[in-house]
């Protein structure tokens, strides 16, 4: 899933109850994001195993779960002190591909010798 570069995408922190669906998942968004759920952007939410991203947006004329489940490893999942962050699409790119979205592809800064 490539979101459009102008997309916002935010973060749950933590962990998820991956039983949730639309409605459940709505329900978090209205009580912890300052985000209109009708945006357009994405909404995502992990599980306490961190195998498993569900992001919820929504689409011109109703909601869509994008759900990926990881047989065999661990999402990077972000950590900080808030409830909720947000990210831009690169970023999504790299924790969608299992990077930390925190250390990859770090700007490179250079200095005259």
């Amino acid at each position: 899933m490539m979101p459009p570069s102008q997309t916002d995408v935010y973060i749950a922190i933590g962990h998820t109850d991956m039983r949730k669906s639309i409605n459940g998942l709505c329900q978090l968004v209205n009580d912890n994001f300052d985000s209109d759920i009708f945006s357009g952007n994405l909404f995502a939410f992990c599980n306490r195993r961190r195998d498993i991203i569900k992001i919820l947006f929504w689409d011109h004329n109703g909601f869509c779960i994008w759900h990926k489940r990881l047989e065999n490893d661990q999402f990077r999942w972000p950590k900080s002190e808030r409830e909720v962050i947000d990210i831009n699409s690169q970023q999504m790119s790299w924790l969608l591909a299992g990077l930390d979205i925190e250390t990859a592809h770090k700007q490179l800064t250079y200095s005259e010798i």
